[in-house]
């Protein structure tokens, strides 16, 4: 039996248990060393022994022990509960080296009547282990069950109700839900069957919370507050915590009674609570879980009560400044994770002043620990403490230090922090600092977090701008240094206040002028400079050095360089300059005019050639005038840009809490900022400020905060997670074959999952939408999806990704961005492992992620002349790869062409002397070189097969390259 006793006063948590192990009630320390006593059940050492010799020898021995052991119990004489022990526990030990088990669980369920501890156990154990929910056996398991359940023996009802909470299926919810509460508050219950009953019915009510009635018990589980065994009251906190965030009037009393245990535990000497007390600190867990019930509700209209309260959470902050009692991490630990859970409780309040200030002062000396995780834990906590109008100016005065966080702390998810810090301590007075330095981090900031920066730049430069000239200028150089990162929300945005006030068109105009004239500019500032210079050029014209003809030339000069949406939006400005200046109409005429627009490939281009063409062509000066006059002002209406920052970071962050500032401030359109959304009374406690792991399944935050060195601090005996990887979901590599060709589409699919991607990539950079969606009716919980890189593929490419919510509710979809860096070429790719539990049942499941080396070609056009030159040279024998191969699917010319410009390269018409050849050229980008390559693809339609070769000045990269090729036709 997997035992954890942890510390002398343990309290174990209440999450789902690991398989293979059954949960061990919370004991003192006597009773653990009872425990320990017991007599176990030892396997013979030869078999153990025997096991590590190699794997053909373990198989032998264990195929001998499993025929010994059927043959034992199909034989004519009875065993013994000793030998049915020693047997069904040898079976449990080969389940858990791997290998199937078809039988002895009808044995197991006969140990369940044993009167015997340690035959009862075993039969319990292998039960939780190998018996699932739709087993035949169910019926009589759950008899022996309530049958110990109703014998009053204290051994036999624990064990009956670590079973329950382990298998903590449905259908062990709807046998026992209303049993345990009954044993709950029975009076002559005795202490750790409390414990138990307490445990299992929150592992029942997290599992199948409708199906646990609520009823008189729960007015008498609230009075277990007042027991005088601690191990009782931390198990009944936690059950009623979780119950108060669904039922908080159920469950109001629990206030005054949870202050009345609080003030006992903080006013306490380490030595008055001897057995509960963790490195000298008076039980830590319960005072944790007492703080975070009491978030579950606003702060108590009774005076008396309000004043107790005050007073702990005045001890408490008092606590923190006093010099340690030992230099042992476990004692800061402990000492900590009552501080930042008090903190917590005191930001939920938001109603004492003098508290919230000397909160915000705790941390502020937080923010230079040497700690990382107290560092972390310091800056979201100020996050929150930023929005209230009693501790907004005290944040403030922390400003340079977050500022020099930004700059030198070497853990991502610490700058993340100060990046979110800064962004809520803003106000008009310090805009234009944090404004500068996130400009400056920037530059340096890591892939994960550029865009989420970008918004918030773009948002406080909307919202604190006084001089508009200077939101121009921020949002310019944003692009400039991020543009791959500024998503339309920024630069629809920024188009939309430039029109909106007269005052700073003409300084957009010209500003967007002289940034084009670099010589190499980021597509998005193209689309600005388009749209501002068609709509607002005429207020620059009068200068020589931006007379009209340049700003044609200007903007045209990148039209060959931008994409298909851009060209388009740039032919529009064309046809606004018609308007505009009619001294450059007959040089656009002659653009709209040439083939490569009105014969273009693209459909939207060719049509706003034609139909731009016939209406400067056809149309008066006073139609021209009237249809392509100017924008009018846009509505009024909440930023996009502080929309999406909302939906990307989730309505519990920091993000939601700006309007709750005390500085309301006026947008750049001269309209309030939206009001802000109502707020529950029951708040959820910052999920990084559980330093000992206690959460009531928590959502996960943003960025995890670091991992100490010291390890975890209590034992999560009810853990969910499973280290393993799920095999290869059956048709996944199928699927994957299908994403070499293509960015977009579904990846995988079954009864339960669905699991879409969008990717795009630019050189040796890429980003991929990951879009998971919960097919069924009944939530996800603990969804977990991994990113897994081999130790082979993990130096040639790195991945960057954030956490998903944990729960996924029925029907619903959530997504997960990762941004891909190609570091060198690399032939493996990287697996997506998702986790989750459904309806009590744990599930597993891998896809290979469609992440290839194709995907970072850049197409390259090249004459017929310098194809077959580069060809020449590429002539080495290690340089070229061949493959000559059966045509899979029909030969279709079309669906070839598509295939191989999906796949990357450019394709290239003419070159070849035999039309009926494809031709291919593009450079694969990586962060520490470019590979050039070239492909050749000849049908021979008559044999049906198609002979491939590709030439790269890199062996593997054209081995990997032809692989990946060959399999899509």
């Amino acid at each position: 039996m997997c035992a954890c006793v942890a510390a002398p006063f343990a309290v174990t948590t209440t999450s789902v248990p690991r398989t293979g192990s059954l949960p061990v009630l919370p004991e003192t320390t006597t009773e653990a060393a009872a425990l320990r006593t017991r007599k176990s059940v030892k396997i013979k050492a030869p078999f153990c022994y025997f096991l590590g010799k190699s794997k053909e020898a373990e198989i032998k021995r264990i195929n001998k022990e499993l025929a010994n052991i059927r043959s034992k119990f199909k034989g004519d004489k009875a065993l013994d509960g000793y030998s049915k022990k020693k047997y069904v526990c040898k079976l449990l030990f080969i389940f858990l080296l791997g290998h199937d088990i078809d039988f002895g669980h009808m044995e197991a369920v006969n140990l369940l009547s044993s009167n015997r501890y340690t035959e009862k156990q075993i039969g319990y154990l292998f039960i939780s282990v190998l018996v699932n929910s739709n087993s035949e056996l169910i019926r009589l398991i759950n008899n022996a069950i309530k049958n110990d359940l109703a014998s009053r023996n204290p051994t036999f009802m624990g064990l009956a109700l670590h079973c329950v909470a382990s298998v903590g299926s449905r259908e062990m919810a709807e046998a026992f839900a209303g049993e345990i509460p009954r044993v709950l508050v029975a009076g002559d219950t005795m202490d750790s069957v409390k414990q138990s009953a307490a445990l299992c019915l929150l592992r029942l009510y997290r599992t199948s919370s409708d199906l646990v009635p609520m009823g008189d018990w729960t007015s008498r589980v609230v009075h277990l507050l007042n027991d005088q065994h601690l191990g009782v009251v931390t198990a009944a906190t936690s059950l009623i915590t979780t119950l108060a965030q669904k039922n908080p009037e159920e469950f109001k009393t629990s206030v005054s009674l949870a202050v009345s245990r609080l003030s006992r535990i903080v006013t306490s000497a380490s030595t008055d609570l001897q057995d509960y007390t963790y490195y000298f600190v008076p039980a830590p867990w319960l005072s944790v879980k007492l703080l975070r019930l009491l978030q579950c509700y606003p702060p108590p209209e009774d005076p008396a009560v309000r004043g107790r309260l005050t007073e702990c959470l005045e001890t408490i902050l008092n606590k923190a400044q006093e010099p340690p009692k030992s230099k042992k991490v476990q004692h800061s630990n402990a000492k900590n994770a009552v501080l930042f859970e008090a903190i917590s409780l005191i930001i939920h309040h938001d109603s004492e002043p003098n508290l919230l200030v000397r909160a915000c002062n705790q941390l502020g000396q937080f923010l230079q620990h040497r700690e990382t995780n107290l560092r972390y834990l310091a800056l979201e906590s100020m996050c929150t403490l930023a929005s209230s109008e009693f501790s907004h100016e005290a944040v403030k005065t922390h400003i340079e230090t977050v500022i020099n966080a930004l700059k030198t702390e070497r853990d991502v998810s610490v700058r993340q922090r100060a990046v979110d810090l800064l962004y809520a301590m803003c106000d008009r007075s310090n805009a234009p600092q944090i404004v500068a330095e996130m400009l400056s981090y920037l530059e340096t900031a890591d892939y994960s977090i550029r865009e989420e920066i970008v918004l918030k730049v773009a948002i406080l430069a909307e919202k604190y701008a006084v001089d508009y000239t200077w939101y121009v200028d921020t949002i310019l150089n944003l692009i400039r240094i991020a543009g791959d990162y500024v998503s339309e929300e920024v630069w629809y945005r920024v188009i939309q206040i430039v029109v909106n006030r007269d005052d700073v068109q003409g300084y957009a105009a010209k500003t967007v002028f002289e940034a084009l004239q670099a010589p190499a500019c980021h597509e998005n500032l193209v689309k600005v400079g388009g749209y501002i210079l068609g709509e607002f050029g005429n207020l620059i014209a009068g200068d020589p050095r931006s007379s009209p003809l340049i700003q044609f030339n200007l903007l045209h000069s990148k039209f060959h360089l931008c994409s298909v949406p851009t060209r388009a939006l740039l032919l529009s400005t064309y046809i606004k300059f018609v308007n505009l200046f009619p001294e450059v109409k007959p040089t656009i005429q002659d653009v709209l005019r040439s083939d490569s627009q009105l014969r273009n490939a693209d459909v939207e281009l060719q049509q706003r050639a034609v139909e731009y063409l016939r209406l400067s062509t056809v149309a008066s000066t006073d139609i021209l005038a009237t249809v392509l006059e100017e924008m009018p002002p846009f509505p009024e209406r909440e930023s996009s840009i502080l929309a999406k920052l909302k939906k990307k970071k989730g309505p519990s962050t920091v993000t939601d809490l700006e309007d709750a500032k005390r500085e309301r401030s006026v947008d750049v359109n001269g309209g309030p900022e939206p009001a802000p959304a109502s707020t529950s009374a029951m708040s959820t406690p910052s999920p990084s400020a559980d330093l000992l792991g206690l959460g009531a399944a928590p959502p996960a935050p943003a960025g995890p905060p670091p991992s100490s060195g010291s390890g975890g601090l209590l034992v999560d005996v009810f853990s969910d997670s499973a280290s393993a990887v799920a095999p290869l979901a059956p048709g996944s590599e199928d699927n994957f074959a299908r994403f070499v060709c293509k960015n977009n589409g579904v990846l995988f699919e079954n009864q339960l999952l669905q699991i879409g991607l969008k990717s795009e990539f630019r050189q040796n950079l890429g980003r991929m939408f990951i879009f998971y969606g919960n097919k069924t009716s009944t939530q996800f919980l603990n969804f977990t999806p991994t990113l897994i890189c081999s130790d082979d593929l993990q130096p040639h490419l790195n991945l960057q990704t954030k956490p998903v919510d944990p729960t996924v509710e029925g029907g619903a979809q959530v997504q997960q961005v990762v941004n891909i860096e190609c570091v060198s070429d690399f032939t493996e790719a990287p697996v997506l492992s998702i986790q989750f539990r459904y309806g009590g049942t744990f599930q597993n499941v891998s896809v290979q992620l469609p992440i290839t080396l194709n995907k970072f070609f850049q197409p390259t056009e090249m004459a017929s002349q310098d194809f077959f030159q580069r060809w020449k040279q590429l002539s080495n024998p290690q340089q070229e790869v061949q493959n000559i191969f059966k045509a899979k699917h029909p030969m279709d010319t079309e669906v070839t062409k598509a295939k191989i410009i999906g796949f990357g390269s450019a394709l290239l018409e003419e070159v070849d002397p035999n039309p009926a050849n494809f031709v291919g050229a593009g450079i694969i980008h990586t962060k520490t070189t470019q590979i050039g390559c070239l492909l050749r693809l000849e049908p021979n339609l008559q044999a049906q097969m198609y002979r491939l070769t590709l030439r790269t000045s890199k062996e593997a990269v054209s081995q990997r390259l032809c692989e990946l090729l060959s399999a899509q036709f």
